[in-house]
């Protein structure tokens, strides 16, 4: 939660989630899945946002009160616009996948359906980037902006006292992440798992031999 929590908690705490406010959450994975957690914690009303049909299951769990699968089409856009406060996306590099600290995001397609994904937002709807994916995003039309008075902005990381504040919420609302251990030799293995987006929803690579000695 120090890395991926704390990435997500920061951008929900300053556009203000809580009661009364739609939160989409563009990604579920070992960022997204953060999203959907905390948001949900925070009192805000969760929408999943993805192009995985199979994490609908896992994301209700979460508590989203609605799955978006993105690959139904252009009508699922429509069907949604201007429904929601703010959006979260969270996507990076298929690298940074083992829980390193990058610049983050949880999908990790450069060329997303950005201007759709603006269409959903509300009357001054924000869209916040909460990492870098490896290429630019792309380009979209400024009347998108322009109508709808929309901000695009990003977030990184939090302050001390906004970890200290996202603690304290996990530790009331029983809070934690969706972790799959794998043992330290199945490396390999597990990054080209995680870039076939088979984690649910972090892997945490576990040295067997320390663990066993430990519990001696």
């Amino acid at each position: 939660m120090l890395c991926g929590g704390i990435t997500v908690y920061s951008p929900l705490k300053e556009q203000g989630a809580g009661p009364g406010k739609k939160v989409g959450i563009v990604g579920i994975g070992g960022l997204g899945h953060f999203g959907i957690l905390l948001a949900k914690a925070m009192g805000a009303q969760v929408v999943a946002i993805s192009r995985s049909e199979s994490k609908r299951e896992d994301a209700i769990k979460m508590g989203a009160s609605m799955f978006i699968d993105t690959n139904i089409g252009k009508s699922v856009f429509k069907k949604h616009v201007r429904t929601l406060d703010f959006i979260s996306k969270p996507a990076f590099p298929n690298s940074y996948g083992l829980g390193l600290t990058p610049p983050v995001c949880t999908a990790n397609e450069a060329d997303m359906p950005l201007a759709r994904y603006l269409s959903m937002l509300k009357v001054h709807g924000r869209f916040v980037m909460v990492g870098a994916p490896e290429r630019s995003l792309p380009s979209i039309p400024s009347l998108v902006l322009l109508m709808h008075n929309i901000s695009l902005c990003g977030s990184v990381i939090g302050s001390p006292a906004d970890i200290a504040e996202m603690l304290d919420l996990a530790a009331r609302d029983h809070v934690h992440g969706w972790v799959q251990t794998r043992p330290m030799n199945d490396t390999n293995q597990a990054v080209l798992d995680m870039e076939q987006g088979k984690a649910r929803y972090r892997y945490c690579l576990v040295n067997e031999k320390n663990l066993a000695e430990l519990s001696c």
